[in-house]
């Protein structure tokens, strides 16, 4: 598996994640089958086959997170470029069309929260200004349509 860049406090979340899924969701879907168990013929129990199923979908799930903590790279602690537009980059945009000011922190895909201005590196916007500079004026193509953009100020999210 790849390197994983995180900024703390998303290494910090999914540690929490993982945490809670190790040990209540485990505990929960342990007494779901024990549950389901005590109903009796296990072949067409239906809440059997659902609790061992989550039971899967819930180790799926640690395995992955325990993966990407393993390979996870925190950002505060890299050098990264504070001049142009990087992960970890918190960015202000210009929008060229409407005038209105936009701020998006760059970070990886696992921390991306839209909603907070959080977006991926590997989004569409994020692609598009990955490498860009202070004062660059760039056309993103996005499923939307086409976003017209000034890069005002780039300074580092940590």
């Amino acid at each position: 598996m790849s390197r994983v860049y995180l900024t703390r406090e998303g290494y910090e979340k999914l540690r929490k994640e993982l945490e809670y899924l190790k040990t209540v969701k485990r505990r929960e879907i342990s007494k779901a089958i024990e549950y389901a168990r005590s109903l009796g013929d296990l072949k067409e129990n239906a809440e059997y086959q659902a609790a061992k199923e989550a039971q899967a979908l819930n180790e799926k799930k640690i395995h992955q997170l325990e993966q990407k903590l393993a390979n996870a790279e925190i950002i505060d602690d890299m050098d990264i470029a504070k001049d142009e537009v990087r992960i970890g980059a918190k960015v202000k945009l210009l929008d060229l069309d409407t005038q209105e000011v936009e701020e998006y922190t760059f970070v990886s895909p696992e921390e991306a929260d839209p909603s907070r201005g959080l977006i991926s590196v590997y989004s569409p916007i994020g692609k598009a200004l990955l490498g860009h500079k202070k004062d660059d004026i760039l056309e993103i193509k996005v499923p939307a349509g086409v976003l017209k953009y000034k890069i005002l100020d780039i300074t580092r999210y940590l």
